[in-house]
């Protein structure tokens, strides 16, 4: 099987022979564009019949436009979304809104990489329809390979719009020539670009099974943006003609403010006003005449491209006419003010839209955003505050996106804690280099990678501590980069599909009957297949596993139903027995309608308390996975510290505050392109769901999802809703334990005789258990300091989770056999104490 890489090297080739069929060639011509080569192999398009390289900053020398910039149209980083989008607008296109940069729809990304990943996987595949068949859109993309160099190259950043131009049609309404005649006009007319100053790449896209031509367009060395002709499906080593042409045009917003600008930086045109109040805030003075003289070789330190880097800083010390000390002086600085300005930008999009900064996955990379951003703050002692950037931004960007002014007191929260972790880490610091380096450890670049991933320790705050104890680290350029790359994949917990692998290959998709109505508990039909004890039927109410709900159980024909599952598109029934029946005969089912009710009762609850959740902690809440028993639920929600008790009493009042609230529970089957349109990709916060058509669960003013369980027709079916714990179960990501309805009534009953044993052991009322228990467990605590027994002491810590826990009897809900245990323990030791008079 062919890599992209090599689809997309052939196919430029093939095209390359025959540039008429692949590209626009004739707009190009009739507007008095030559084809040639540049000595690099690249054929490119110019009106200048003179120019013998392609354009490209390797070739032409680097950037070339801040001299005489050939833009006549100069466009703040505002205006260039108002013109853009009014200018398509009028040439047919419907001008959209961003997708959110945190990609739910797409189980493949964390984050929107590129516009078009806006439409993947199911536009781009033909299944769902797009929200216009010709539209523009401002998609906010993040990209991590690129930290090291922010603020260094003046070019690079982790956080941009992508401007995308697409189409999505039908080959009878596939207009090359018109999409390129487009995207020209807004170089000629947008940018005011003479056609002397523009210069066309041929080239070729492949990637995720499709391959089309490419065009690039460039100016005075700046890659501009990119047409990506996509019309082939690649398949099994063969190329086909896609059924659904798509137009991919990416074009970056902050390149065409900074190339219409002329600014020695992409920072100064893309947040001008940030980097003014930055540059107030820290008193660094902007020497305007030396950056103008660095910008047009900043790239030249392009970490990516260079393979000596202190080579690097010589050649452009020697070009700016300085040494590399005095460069590095100057530059440093005002790397780390336009460091902070980025990457708070970025943080605030990512923030904003649901994500978290964690020790996993893509919240790995806004962990390293924020620790970069706060070593630069604590390196030059700035008073500086992540949340106040944050603001700035937001307030610049409300014309184009008012959303980013909705959360920033969350955005404030989740930093502070960011930065209270940080501050703790830096307390460990002195000790475990210390004590490497008494070990001989060499803290090498494998070391501090290490170190970083888990003790979260800024290998910057190592060198410094290391050159006290007298020793030298080499930090690589690219740290944060090669951290980045580590945590690109996230894995999703709980998915509870259980899946076999049986011959099931001529038989059709099963009719699933439970999504209708989740109290109907008896049916007819045909049996298509028997497979040993697995029972494939033509339809069923059965619920097979999945979606972190258990399966039904129930009996067929009067054999016992153990098990049921899903493989592909056919449910599988496991009965306990050999089968009485044949394959071809009619056969009643009959759930255990118990069991259904109370994981029915489960999975609504679950919902229920993810919107009380979201109520109480905030926007930022999301499903991260989830579990559905009979005995009990839990679900794990996104959130950036622990949940507090009284913030867990306030999640369970919510909850059942909806519950009493009797709300109908919808559920419906809808085109995708319809539910996303209506509901937004709130849709999602449970995960990426596949399928032309998707199932909304929606409880009105509380809650909407794209879930595919069975659930109650009202929240007053829920019944009581009885949180029992909270816990961390990993960075990022709270665990709430719970039940509902007769669970619930069950636990209640349990904790009240184990409430009486403990009440009898104490010698007190059950209604003074609580007070009991804590002036036991204080007593204790002294008892223990007294006798610097401290592994009991953490151990038993660790077992209580803290004062508030024991104070609400949570073991009563948890451990109960601990808790009678410990307070035996308790007494013997407070009896022993008594014993020896201590005081």
């Amino acid at each position: 099987m062919a890599s992209d890489k090599e689809i997309k090297k052939k196919l430029k080739i093939e095209a390359s022979h025959n540039p008429d069929k692949y590209y626009a060639t004739k707009v190009l011509k009739d507007k008095g564009f030559i084809r040639k080569q540049c000595q690099c192999g690249i054929n490119f398009w110019t009106v200048n019949k003179d120019q013998e390289h392609c354009g490209d900053s390797a070739c032409a020398g680097g950037f070339r436009f801040f001299t005489e910039n050939p833009a006549k149209s100069t466009l703040s980083y505002i205006e260039v979304w108002e013109k853009f989008s009014e200018m398509f607008r009028n040439l047919g296109y419907t001008p959209i809104k961003r997708y959110p940069v945190v990609a739910r729809w797409n189980a493949t990304m964390d984050f929107t990489i590129a516009s078009i990943a806006a439409f993947q996987p199911y536009v781009i595949s033909g299944e769902v329809e797009p929200p216009a068949e010709k539209l523009v859109i401002p998609q906010f993309c993040l990209r991590f390979p690129d930290i090291d160099n922010v603020g260094i190259t003046g070019s690079h950043m982790t956080g941009f719009i992508m401007i995308g131009q697409h189409m999505f049609v039908p080959a009878d309404k596939w207009n090359q020539d018109q999409a390129f005649s487009d995207i020209l006009k807004w170089l000629t007319k947008g940018l005011s670009l003479p056609l002397s100053e523009i210069t066309f790449h041929e080239d070729a896209w492949a990637g995720g099974g499709n391959s089309g031509p490419c065009m690039e367009f460039f100016s005075r060395g700046v890659e501009i943006g990119n047409q990506v002709y996509m019309m082939y499906e690649q398949k099994n080593g063969e190329r086909k003609e896609l059924k659904l042409k798509v137009l991919d045009m990416g074009m970056g917003h902050e390149r065409n403010a900074w190339f219409s600008q002329g600014t020695n930086t992409i920072y100064e045109a893309t947040f001008p006003e940030v980097i003014k109040n930055l540059l107030s805030k820290t008193g660094i003075s902007y020497d305007d005449e030396f950056m103008k003289k660095y910008a047009p070789y900043a790239g030249i330190l392009n970490l990516d491209e260079v393979d000596d880097i202190d080579k690097a800083w010589q050649i452009v010390a020697d070009k700016v006419g300085t040494d590399v000390k005095t460069l590095k002086e100057k530059i440093e600085p005002m790397t780390g003010i336009f460091s902070i300005a980025e990457h708070a930008r970025s943080l605030l999009f990512a923030l904003n839209d649901g994500a978290l900064p964690s020790n996993v996955g893509g919240g790995y990379n806004l962990r390293v955003l924020i620790r970069r951003a706060l070593s630069f703050i604590d390196k030059f002692r700035w008073d500086i505050q992540l949340a106040e950037v944050c603001r700035w931004h937001a307030e610049s960007l409300k014309p184009l996106f008012p959303e980013l002014m909705e959360n920033l007191k969350e955005i404030e929260k989740i930093l502070e804690v960011e930065r209270s972790k940080y501050e703790a880490t830096k307390q460990k610091i002195e000790t475990i280099v210390s004590r490497l380096l008494e070990k001989d450890v060499m803290i090498d670049e494998d070391k501090l990678i290490e170190l970083y991933d888990s003790e979260g320790i800024n290998p910057g705050l190592i060198a410094e501590e290391a050159k006290k104890l007298g020793k030298k680290i080499e930090i690589p350029d690219n740290f944060f980069g090669k951290v980045a790359e580590r945590h690109e994949k996230k894995e999703q917990e709980h998915a509870t599909i259980k899946e076999d692998n049986l011959d099931l290959k001529e038989i059709e998709e099963t009719e699933a009957m439970y999504y209708k109505d989740y109290d109907t508990t008896e049916f007819t039909a045909k049996v298509l297949k028997i497979i040993e004890k697995n029972i494939i039927l033509d339809k069923t109410l059965f619920y097979p596993t999945s979606g972190g709900q258990m399966h039904d159980k129930g009996t067929i024909n009067g054999l016992e139903v153990v098990d049921v599952f899903k493989q592909g598109a056919v449910i599988v029934h496991v009965i306990k027995e050999d089968a009485l029946f044949k394959e071809g005969e009619e056969i009643e089912g009959i759930l255990d309608f118990d069991r259904r009710k109370q994981l029915a009762q489960h999975h609504s609850a679950a919902h229920i308390v993810n919107a009380a959740a979201k109520r109480v902690l905030g926007n930022h809440i999301n499903q991260a996975g989830a579990k559905k028993t009979e005995e009990k639920a839990h679900l794990d929600i996104t959130h950036y510290q622990s949940v507090t008790q009284d913030e867990q009493q306030a999640i369970e009042d919510q909850a059942n505050k909806i519950v009493e609230e009797k709300l109908p529970i919808y559920k419906t089957f809808m085109p995708r392109r319809k539910a996303e349109d209506k509901y937004g990709m709130r849709l999602y916060q449970g995960g990426a769901v596949p399928g032309k058509e998707i199932r909304v669960v929606e409880i009105p003013e509380v809650d909407v999802e794209a879930c595919g369980g069975t659930h109650l027709n009202n929240t007053s079916e829920v019944g009581t809703i009885r949180i029992i714990k909270t816990t961390k179960v990993q960075d990022g990501i709270v665990r709430i334990v719970f039940t509902a309805g007769k669970a619930t009534e069950n636990l209640s009953s349990q904790e009240g005789e184990v409430l009486d044993k403990v009440a009898k052991l104490l010698n007190c009322d059950a209604d003074q258990v609580p007070a009991r228990v804590e002036e036991l467990f204080s007593l204790w605590k002294k008892i223990v300091k007294k006798k610097k027994d401290i592994e009991f002491m953490l151990e038993s810590k660790e077992r209580f989770e803290g004062d508030a826990l024991v104070k609400s009897c949570e073991m009563l809900k948890t451990q109960p056999e601990h808790l009678i245990n410990t307070i035996k323990r308790f007494l013997k030791e407070i009896e022993e104490v008594e014993a020896k008079k201590w005081k």
